[in-house]
């Protein structure tokens, strides 16, 4: 009875978890994050600013959840770099002009040039919240509860964009562009 107890909670997911001892992403030039009421704030920075969350340790079966506000400018605002297997990615909200978001990257295309690409209409001073999962065989995403990626990842490749190794292991970053972040949490998937 107490095997077939333990075999239930670890088949369960673990509740979701506080994501708490970010520092500063050492982008060049940024701006230092600040936290107001329960929220980080990140000024446009010359050109990003983000912060670090350097301790998170999964790196497969896990899923992250935050909300975020762009406050000003017309690019990224919540783009995260998550660790998958011995490697990491990037999920990119808002970028290139403001409405693409996708994983950058998968087979070494971006996420402006691989399948993972879509479209989604963000607006100014309005929180969104984001959900990612993140499984041996699947990278997947929603916003708003709205799925918006759904990528099998066997035999893919998937790595960081050039120059996005400060981001690891897990970060929440900008591109000239003001956000605000609250509720950041995880949670561990079961293993089986």
């Amino acid at each position: 009875m107490i095997l077939l107890l333990l075999l239930a909670i670890s088949a369960a997911a673990q509740d979701w978890q506080p994501l708490d001892g970010w520092t500063a992403t050492p982008f060049p030039r940024q701006v230092t994050p600040k936290t107001d009421s329960g929220k980080i704030i990140l000024a446009p920075g010359a050109p990003m600013t983000g912060i670090t969350f350097a301790a998170f340790k999964p790196t497969i079966n896990y899923e992250i959840r935050f909300e975020a506000s762009r406050t000003q400018g017309n690019d990224f605002f919540s783009s995260l770099t998550f660790p998958y297997n011995d490697s990491h990615a990037t999920w990119v909200n808002g970028g290139w002009g403001g409405d693409i978001i996708g994983i950058s990257s998968i087979d070494n295309w971006d996420a402006s040039e691989n399948e993972t690409r879509a479209y989604f209409t963000f607006d100014n001073n309005r929180f969104y919240r984001f959900r990612i999962q993140v499984t041996k065989t699947h990278i997947k995403a929603w916003i708003d509860d709205k799925p918006v990626i759904d990528l099998a990842i066997n035999g893919r490749t998937i790595g960081l964009r050039r120059g996005m190794d400060l981001t690891t292991p897990l970060s929440l970053f900008s591109y000239n562009t003001g956000s605000e972040f609250r509720n950041v949490q995880y949670r561990l998937l079961p293993t089986r």
